[in-house]
């Protein structure tokens, strides 16, 4: 039998015995993301803090290109990182080698969720969901990589080159900086799986391509919302961040309407 019943303490221990194996690939990634630490800090998470960065010559270049002024070229950026608690630096490489450990396992650990809800399928719903696993995975990683090339350094170089007085210098906490650049990058990489979601939710009833066209106003709302909250709060930065999740908005409704006609 395909679909064979399991009793409720069997899918309890099936979830159990699937967490399990996506907690031990997050671990081991970032067991060997712990081992590179020259690497993850001082060209990963540090990058966004030098002047050379890929995004601030692109942003200069772009100025340039337009007619602005000087200011969106950096000569450096005017803060310092430092670590004022005993365990800070330990502390900080724990938490960076979890989160690349969970960025680079996500394929893995989303496999694993897809084995444990594919049983409940049928055999033409598993078809039609076919290409999940790549999808989601290859979403979440353009995410990442939005966080990091795009809400990162605007969130660094607007916080970092921002002043009430020149009498104080800006010296971010480690824990802070660190904070700020897993937040940006993991903050964008589960909003780009809005297809996704919205994909399942058609499935099971909860949207319909109607529902998202009627409210999408008051999406556009919510979206420039999100993007005041993630990003520094000044208008450029804020239009860059709502532009692509407003197209995966339209995206999603697109995706919507390809399942609900499916489904009539």
């Amino acid at each position: 039998m395909e679909n064979k019943a399991m009793p409720f303490l069997e899918h309890l221990e099936e979830l159990r015995w699937h967490l399990i194996r996506s907690i031990l690939a997050i671990v081991i990634a970032g067991g060997a993301a712990f081992l590179a630490k020259d690497f993850i800090f001082d060209y990963l998470l540090f990058g966004p803090k030098k002047q050379d960065f890929l995004t601030y010559k692109w942003l200069c270049s772009a100025a340039q290109a337009l007619g602005f002024d000087e200011g969106f070229c950096l000569d450096e950026l005017p803060f310092r990182v430092q670590s004022r608690t005993v365990a800070g630096q330990f502390s900080a490489h724990i938490w960076t080698s979890i989160t690349a450990g969970f960025i680079v396992a996500f394929p893995y650990v989303i496999y694993q969720m897809w084995q444990f809800i594919s049983p409940g399928l049928l055999k033409r719903e598993r078809r039609q969901a076919r290409g999940f696993i790549f999808a989601s995975s290859l979403l979440f990683f353009v995410g990442v990589l939005f966080g990091y090339f795009i809400i990162t350094p605007l969130s660094l170089r607007f916080l970092g080159t921002y002043s009430v007085s020149s009498e104080i210098f800006n010296d971010f906490d480690l824990s802070s900086y660190t904070a700020l650049v897993r937040a940006s990058v993991l903050s964008a990489g589960f909003i780009f799986e809005l297809p996704i979601l919205v994909y399942f939710l058609t499935k099971v009833g909860l949207i319909t391509p109607a529902f998202m066209r009627k409210y999408r106003k008051i999406s556009l709302v919510i979206v420039l919302t999100l993007s005041a909250i993630i990003t520094p709060p000044d208008i450029a930065s804020q239009i860059i961040v709502a532009i692509p999740i407003m197209i995966l908005y339209e995206v999603s409704i697109f995706i919507s309407k390809s399942v609900h006609k499916r489904m009539q």
